[in-house]
């Protein structure tokens, strides 16, 4: 199917579902599905709604608030209070399940407030075969609605409509939650997810001020080291190591490693007790 075809089919989709809420991170997306949701029943049907917690970065929900205001969407941004769950600040394995749980039910709890019972994600169809989704088991306990999945959207499919609909996310690097930063086993708490995101405004802001900024970057927590992952092209730059090694402790951290990014690259670990 052709990329006109298929942003079709999404917003015929949408117009089925009807006024909504959509969850909205900010990224690509959620931004597609708040997109076809507006193009569908009009911006005033809908709700994007960002769970403002301390795992998501200030940037993303700034973000957030400047892209739904673009389409003439309605926003909220209710605080969320995953990190008060016992289980989800353990952080083991099935950390995800327990924060979409507390997210997705506080999402809900809004669209009623707004007179909407539908409520979408952005799951897609590559998110729906990935074994580290343990969240998706959480929304669909819920009942939320998931039209890239349902339609068979990848990400590549994401992408591309987004791009004919000239949508400013349709190519932003994945950004996941700070949380996915910090390794299994190793207690989620507000200053660590702070330093994290310390660390990476940092690194970020160094490297394109340097001429030589990364597309993927990642900060991940692995106790009392922060490993900074980038480019390929960047990890063994000479100049780059020392510099963002002071910026990383600097941010909290007491030992620093560089990496080449790889994506969910925790998920790939040994189990640690």
């Amino acid at each position: 199917m052709d990329t006109s075809a298929a942003a079709e089919r999404l917003v015929a989709h949408l117009t089925a579902i009807g006024p909504v809420a959509v969850a909205f991170s900010g990224g690509a997306d959620s931004a597609l599905v708040l997109a076809a949701a507006a193009r569908a029943n009009g911006p005033d049907a809908v709700l994007a709604v960002t769970a403002d917690s301390a795992s998501l970065a200030t940037a993303e929900l700034e973000g957030a608030v400047a892209f739904a205001e673009s389409l003439g969407v309605r926003h909220v941004a209710p605080r969320t209070a995953e990190l008060d769950n016992p289980a989800y600040a353990a952080n083991g394995r099935n950390r995800c399940y327990f924060c979409k749980s507390t997210v997705l039910d506080t999402i809900t709890a809004v669209a009623r407030d707004h007179g909407l019972d539908a409520v979408a994600t952005g799951v897609n169809a590559d998110d729906a075969v990935d074994p580290f989704r343990p969240g998706i088991r959480a929304g669909d306990e819920i009942g939320v609605r998931t039209p890239l999945r349902d339609l068979g959207m990848t990400k590549a499919a994401v992408r591309a409509v987004s791009r004919h609909w000239r949508l400013s996310t349709w190519d932003k690097p994945a950004m996941p939650c700070l949380a996915s930063r910090v390794r299994y086993g190793v207690a989620i708490t507000p200053a660590r997810l702070a330093r994290v995101e310390r660390a990476e405004v940092a690194v970020r802001a160094w490297l394109a001020s340097a001429g030589t900024p990364t597309r993927d970057l990642r900060v991940r927590d692995l106790g009392d080291t922060g490993r900074v992952e980038l480019d390929p092209d960047l990890v063994d730059r000479p100049e780059i190591r020392p510099a963002l090694t002071e910026l990383v402790r600097a941010a909290g951290f007491d030992a620093v490693e560089l990496a080449v990014f790889r994506s969910g690259a925790l998920n790939h670990e040994p189990h640690r007790g």
